[in-house]
């Protein structure tokens, strides 16, 4: 059990209740006897003084036979003592006859009733006026109780006490382990379970029948994180499957043609054809490996945008500009609409909005109109791309914007394309505050541009 674990922080936590309620009620118990005891000497005292009084009130009394009558009274009580004095302070009787009027230089009064402690005895005492029809004027008189007994009796029980509060705290030193230890058993199996995971059992989850409460809302965000984990894990070995893929293909296609063309001699111009055949695998590949290394630095939040203010129609119609021409051969035609000021890196949003519009123009049949649309709704700005074409099917539309993820099975969509555009495009909107999304109905498809607190990006 180390000094830091939870089951001993448990059990000492446990320790410390049990002796903080046992001093609570041992203090509770040791005052409210205390004081029921003080109660009775005090009505002990009280009834002995009316007795006295009754018998010294009685008619034709002579003061010898008060004394008898006193004597015989106080002789059957050894613990109480009364002393009986004349105004002038001599004694008039005293019973047993050598008591005295006691000192109270060390006594204490509450209600009535003198206390202290002398030669190891606890005395009570209780001081009253006599008037005896034998006698003028009234005698001063002293009850004195000697409890001793009591305070042998508290001492008794103050040792008991504090026996039994030390075998309780290692009792319940020892039943707060077991207690702890078996009450965090559920948590063990947990950290068992989640010790014994590994890449190939992602996929299995800790059920939460037999937890108790305590634990479902973490065992709940463990299952959750593994879901994760398990998707992204997934992920990374589709990306891996998906780079080793694209790399392969031009990679191929440079070593065959490279082999075909050093298996004889051949002309300079075939030479030349096959260098330039090269060239365009090395582009495409060059194409890949940027943006795999523009991906990974999105990954790990190296890209850091530079805000200017930017008319995002000016932006849209520069862009046009770029693509009319290939539109005009396509019979396509590009249209645009709206304005709105925003704050961000005109190089990313330029390129976000050309990677929209080539794969626009790449599906959209001649004779057809590529439509922008800009919204500015005052907490955020929306620009549209909506294009007519072959539709995406709602499987797709969630993944369309992941690395290397082609709606074709068939993987072909287009010469030079290596499926990694819609992901760049993601990322450079992420890297600026802003969303990309998808919708496809009615054979049009519409990509949605969402500039949420891009104006704050001049702070």
């Amino acid at each position: 059990m180390k000094p830091g674990s939870l089951t001993f922080r448990l059990s000492l936590m446990f320790v410390v209740a049990v002796v903080a309620v046992l001093l609570i009620v041992g203090i509770a118990f040791n005052q409210l006897s205390r004081h029921h005891f003080r109660a009775l000497d005090a009505q002990a005292l009280e009834e002995k003084l009316e007795a006295i009084t009754q018998i010294a009130q009685e008619p034709a009394v002579s003061p010898d036979q008060l004394k008898a009558r006193w004597h015989t009274l106080l002789a059957a009580h050894p613990d109480l003592s009364a002393v009986f004095l004349e105004p002038d302070g001599n004694l008039f009787f005293a019973q047993p006859p050598q008591s005295s009027a006691p000192s109270l230089a060390r006594a204490t009064e509450h209600a009535g009733v003198w206390e202290w402690e002398s030669d190891g005895h606890l005395f009570r005492a209780m001081k009253a006026s006599v008037a005896a029809s034998a006698i003028r004027p009234p005698l001063t008189t002293w009850l004195v109780l000697d409890v001793t007994t009591h305070m042998h009796f508290f001492a008794l029980l103050e040792r008991w006490f504090w026996g039994v509060l030390i075998a309780s705290t290692v009792l319940s030193a020892a039943l707060g382990w077991l207690v702890a230890k078996s009450g965090l058993r559920p948590l063990a199996k947990l950290t068992q379970a989640a010790a014994s995971m590994s890449a190939g059992s992602l996929k299995e989850r800790i059920p939460l029948e037999p937890v108790p409460d305590e634990l479902r809302e973490l065992i709940t965000a463990f299952n959750s994180m593994l879901g994760r984990l398990d998707d992204s894990f997934m992920r990374l070995s589709n990306f891996s499957a998906d780079i080793a893929h694209e790399l392969r293909t031009p990679i191929s296609n440079l070593r065959t043609h490279t082999e075909v063309i050093l298996a004889k001699k051949r002309d300079s111009e075939v030479y030349e054809e096959n260098l330039t055949s090269n060239l365009e695998e090395l582009n495409r590949l060059s194409g890949i490996i940027d943006g795999l290394l523009f991906l990974a630095k999105s990954d790990n939040g190296l890209i850091v945008p530079e805000p200017v203010e930017l008319d995002l129609g000016r932006v849209i119609s520069k862009l046009f500009g770029y693509y009319e021409l290939l539109a005009e051969d396509k019979g396509i035609q590009l249209k645009t609409s709206g304005s709105a000021l925003i704050f961000a890196d005109s190089v990313m949003i330029d390129r976000v909005v050309s990677n929209l519009l080539s794969n626009a123009l790449r599906y959209t049949p001649s004779g057809e109109t590529i439509e922008v649309n800009i919204q500015d709704l005052g907490s955020r700005v929306e620009l549209r791309v909506e294009n007519p074409g072959p539709g995406i099917l709602p499987e797709h539309l969630t993944r369309i914007f992941d690395r290397f993820y082609r709606v074709d099975p068939a993987r072909r969509e287009g010469e030079g394309n290596a499926g990694l555009g819609l992901a760049i495009a993601r990322a450079l909107m992420q890297a600026q505050g802003g969303t990309i999304s998808c919708t496809s109905a009615e054979g049009r498809n519409t990509f949605l541009l969402t500039f949420t607190g891009a104006r704050d990006l001049r702070t």
